[in-house]
């Protein structure tokens, strides 16, 4: 019997250690597109000891250049800002922002602990109705301070998504039968065509009007201003659904729609079996464009409407004309910028989850 060499099993051990441990980091690889790290993967292959010469390239691409990039701006916003006057005074530069960045933080938590007292006051107040066998005293008292800049926030992220989600219940259908049916795209087109460039300051009077006719309701679950920016999201944000799902549906290969006739399938399998699997892909690139217009027709509806938002806070800062107007509306920029950026990562990383496409 023939010995086995001991170094010949360690390094195969090691090639095999190795060789789990890239395949961990390419699975990771995947999550990192997603949250826009990718600079993360050649970081660890390098430090793995895959090429570095090669990887350290892909760090200068992914990662170095970014950051020169962003220093090169931060350096240039600094320099010129101060030379640029205004009626509120010179332009603030990064540090006088990160500042007021600050405050505001400063202000949201003082702000959220004035509420958490209200609440307090009023839960103090309801029990000892209660224990004095009043309970007809007992009542919900609203906290009426300004909100705070995470509540501006909030309202418009989810503003934002409940017209996203109504104009995809829209679009998502229209799209599948325009993409099956040529007479419904005839019918669909001149209508896509028509109202596709309509900008949303041209819809938001007409939308206020039909709400505040329609929704005549005091008590209802959504206020009259939550309404009017969402549907004005929804009828600016569906028509990129809408022609990407039409596009991706007729895209199918006509071999498989020959099979779904051969195979007698009924309208819903074939659109759930065949068609959805198809189109999905140019679905979710309909779908992280009409987020994205959705969101920059909401701050620009919320402004106009003055409904409750990042807009409002933008305008309202606008019209306040204090030193820390310009400073808090840079901040407000970059927070729009931010989340943004963040609605295209979440929808990305769904698309990975459903499909297997490698747009980002």
């Amino acid at each position: 019997m023939t010995a086995i060499d001991p170094t010949t099993l360690n390094d195969e051990a090691r090639a095999a250690r190795k060789a789990r441990l890239f395949t961990r980091i390419n699975t990771a690889d995947k999550w990192f597109q997603v949250l826009g790290l990718s600079w993360m993967t050649p970081l660890l292959k390098a430090a793995a000891g895959d090429n570095p010469r090669a990887q350290l390239s892909e760090i200068w691409r992914l990662l170095v250049v970014p950051l020169l990039a962003i220093s090169a701006f931060l350096v240039m916003w600094a320099t010129l800002a101060p030379q640029v006057q205004t009626s509120l005074g010179a332009i603030p530069g990064p540090a006088a922002v990160w500042a007021e960045a600050k405050n505001l933080h400063g202000d949201a938590q003082a702000k959220a602990e004035k509420r958490a007292k209200h609440e307090e006051r009023v839960d103090k107040r309801n029990e000892r109705f209660i224990a004095n066998g009043q309970p007809e005293k007992v009542k919900d008292i609203p906290f009426t301070g300004a909100p705070s800049y995470y509540a501006q926030i909030a309202t418009s992220i989810k503003t934002v998504f409940f017209g996203f989600l109504i104009a995809s219940v829209v679009a998502i259908p229209l799209g599948i039968a325009a993409g099956l049916s040529a007479t419904a795209n005839a019918a669909l087109n001149p209508l896509i065509q028509i109202f596709k460039p309509v900008s949303p300051l041209a819809w938001l009077p007409i939308v206020t009007m039909v709400v505040s006719a329609v929704y005549v309701t005091q008590d209802g679950w959504f206020a009259k201003s939550f309404l009017v920016s969402a549907i004005t999201v929804t009828l600016c944000s569906l028509w990129p659904t809408l022609i990407n799902t039409a596009l991706g549906v007729s895209s199918i290969d006509k071999d498989l729609v020959n099979v779904s006739k051969v195979l007698k399938m009924n309208t819903w399998t074939k659109i759930t079996k065949l068609v959805l699997p198809s189109a999905l892909p140019l679905i979710f690139t309909g779908l992280r464009l009409s987020l994205g217009v959705g969101w920059m027709v909401l701050i620009a509806a919320e402004m106009l409407a003055q409904n409750p938002g990042l807009g409002k806070f933008v305008w309202d800062e606008f019209q306040n004309g204090s030193s820390q107007s310009l400073a808090k509306i840079i901040v407000a920029v970059l927070t729009i910028g931010i989340i943004g950026f963040l609605l295209d990562r979440v929808m990305y990383a769904l698309q990975s989850l459903f499909t297997f496409t490698n747009n980002r």
